[in-house]
Formats: structure tokens, C-alpha cells, sequence
């Protein structure tokens, strides 16, 4: 009854004028009107970020200011709308516009040095045309661009293209990942899904004397064999081809490893690719599993708006809570489930289950 009040109340023009006035409210009529806009406006910007990497803007004004025709001229892109531009990108704090001359802003530089975020800006090209009517895919009247890319949605998978977005994106997941839990206590370590190998090849510089071995479909692991052999891994990497319904995992791993893997796959799907972890795993075995989870505190919109519209569009799967998880695991035979602690829950959540 109160939230039904207030809900009634916060949606009357006349109280909303007042709230905007009154000394003790307006602070807060101002922030939430301004993040009502945002949702908005969200897509607008999303398109300003786009478009600067798209034209490689950062990259042309890491070694200082660089005038604004300049850039035009540089980008064959008229001066006028040049302007608008990176007058947009100054209001997001991705450049900074000084009279004539435009340099890196805070989240430019931040962007610049990470290319795993400038390759997932790329990508989300597919995502934007596959939301464009968001209506009609939650209708399933869309043929999502998405759903043809990921190699395992079926025959039309893109595997080199898939590849290329896994190794740009791998380190700053990876350096969670082994950030918040050691390896090198283990003995072998099996990355389930590990599609071209960029997660084993960090995992092999943080833990010399650890044998890897990596399960993925044919089209994948091929990938994977020829990355590792660059790599010099060779000799302490092996590489699997299969799926789980037509063969079991390999054995002899005391560390399985699930790289956001679950939340591609429906519930169903989930619970037996558990059970065929638990099934290679000896008593006493670990399951390490990283996923973008919903829920997580201070990043609730990446996993569950952003992480539930792509899968939505992907075809298959779900962003889960890390409750969902551990029931998952116990479910599928898993004890002594804990969540472990990473630097930047926005990325990703670690989850950590025995098979006793």
C-alpha cells in the first residue's frame, strides 16, 4: 500500500514541480530526473562512443591535441560535423574540446588502454541492429545477427570472427579470473569451452608447471590447437574436440575451469554441463566458474539489462544471480559452493564449488 502511494504520488506533475523547488528534494528531483534522461538518451550515447571508435579517434589524439579540421580532414568527415562529434564525446568525458583542439578525456584514455572494452564496442554493431525493435524480438519476430555469430548457435557460426573478439576481450577477464583465485595450487587444468586458447595462454604465464588441457567444438578447438602451438605450449597443452551430448570431458584434471560459459545456456543445458564437469573431476577436484552475474552489487544493470538483452538476442541462456549458481552446482553434485571477491564485479563474478 505505501509503494503504491508513493508510486501515485512521484508520478503527479504538480508534486514533481514542487520536489523540483523545495530545498530538502530538489537535489534528488534533479539526479533522478537526470537518470530518467540518461535511459533515454542511453542508445544516443552508446552511437557517440561508436562512432569514435569507429574513426579511431582516440587513437589520433593520444599523442596530443589535434585540431578539429584536422580530424575532419583526417576522418573525411565535414568540420561542422566533427565538431558535434567530439563536442558529444567531451559531455560523456570520452574527449575533452578545448577551442579549436581535441585531446584524450578521462574515459577515452581509460578505453584506449584496454582493447578488449574498443573490440566489445565493435562487436556491438550485430547488438544495436539486433535491438533496433526491441518489441518484436522479445516476440521472437527477429532473426538476430547475433544468434548467427557465437559458433555454438548452430551451422552459420562465425569461428575466426568469434576467435578474434575472445582474444581481444580475454586479458582484462583473465586478469580477474587469476586475480582472485590461485592456480598454481592444482596440478592440470581443464578450461571447459575455452574456445581459442587466450584464457590458457594467461593462465600458462601465471602458472609455469600447470598442465592445461581445453574441450571446445571442432571449429573452435582447431583454432585453439594452432594458438597454443604458437604459443610454445605445445608440450603442456592438450586440446579436445567434441560437444557434452556426443562424448564425456577428459580426465586426469584436479582444476575445471568454466569461463563464462553457463550463462550462454538455458537452465537445462546448464545443469548437464555441471554434471559432465563433475563427472571428470576427481574427489576433491575444484570447479572454478566466472560469469557476469545478475544482481552483483554496484553493477546491477550490466547483469541483468545489458547481459539479459544480449543473451536475449543471442538465442540461448541467461544472466543468473550467484544464488542460481550454487543451486545449480549442489543440484549438480557440488559442495562447499563459495563466491569469491574480484576487483571489478562490473566484469565478471567467481564462483567456487568441490566435487567431494
Amino acid at each position: 500500500m505505501i509503494l503504491a502511494w508513493r508510486d501515485r504520488l512521484l508520478g503527479r506533475a504538480g508534486f514533481q514541480r514542487w520536489a523540483a523547488r523545495f530545498f530538502l528534494t530538489r537535489g534528488m528531483a534533479r539526479r533522478e530526473a537526470r537518470a530518467l534522461f540518461d535511459i533515454c538518451a542511453g542508445f544516443v550515447y552508446a552511437q557517440v562512443l561508436a562512432a569514435c571508435v569507429a574513426l579511431e579517434l582516440f587513437e589520433r589524439v593520444a599523442a596530443g591535441p589535434v585540431p578539429v579540421a584536422a580530424l575532419g580532414l583526417a576522418c573525411a568527415v565535414p568540420e561542422p560535423e566533427m565538431r558535434t562529434l567530439v563536442t558529444a564525446a567531451d559531455s560523456l568525458r570520452l574527449l575533452r574540446l578545448h577551442g579549436d583542439s581535441v585531446r584524450l578525456g578521462p574515459l577515452g584514455a581509460a578505453l584506449r588502454g584496454n582493447p578488449g572494452i574498443t573490440a566489445m564496442v565493435a562487436h556491438h554493431a550485430l547488438f544495436y541492429a539486433d535491438i533496433a525493435d526491441p518489441v518484436a524480438l522479445l516476440r521472437g519476430e527477429v532473426a538476430t545477427r547475433l544468434g548467427n555469430f557465437w559458433p555454438y548457435r548452430g551451422q552459420n557460426g562465425q569461428p575466426a570472427a568469434y576467435s578474434a573478439l575472445m582474444a581481444a576481450t580475454q586479458p582484462m577477464i583473465a586478469a580477474q579470473v587469476l586475480d582472485g583465485y590461485d592456480v598454481s595450487r592444482h596440478r592440470m587444468l581443464l578450461d571447459i569451452g575455452g574456445g581459442d586458447g587466450s584464457f590458457l595462454r594467461h593462465v600458462a604465464a601465471r602458472a609455469p608447471r600447470l598442465r592445461l588441457q581445453l574441450f571446445d567444438l571442432p571449429e573452435v578447438a582447431a583454432l585453439a590447437g594452432v594458438n597454443l602451438r604458437e604459443a610454445g605450449l605445445a608440450a603442456r597443452a592438450e586440446v579436445f574436440a567434441g560437444d557434452f551430448d556426443s562424448m564425456p570431458l577428459p580426465q586426469g584434471a584436479d582444476l575445471i575451469t568454466l569461463i563464462r560459459v553457463l550463462h550462454d545456456h538455458d537452465d537445462d543445458r546448464a545443469l548437464r554441463i555441471l554434471r559432465v564437469a563433475r563427472q571428470a573431476l576427481p574427489p576433491g577436484g575444484m570447479l572454478l566458474l566466472a560469469e557476469p552475474l545478475a544482481g552483483a552489487r554496484h553493477a546491477e544493470p550490466v547483469g541483468t539489462a545489458y547481459f539479459g538483452f544480449y543473451l536475449l538476442a543471442m538465442g540461448s541462456g541467461r544472466a543468473r544471480r550467484a544464488e542460481e549458481i550454487s543451486a545449480l552446482l549442489r543440484q549438480a553434485g557440488f559442495s562447499r559452493v563459495a563466491q569469491l571477491p574480484t576487483r571489478q564485479p562490473i566484469l565478471t563474478g567467481l564462483i567456487t564449488a568441490r566435487a567431494d
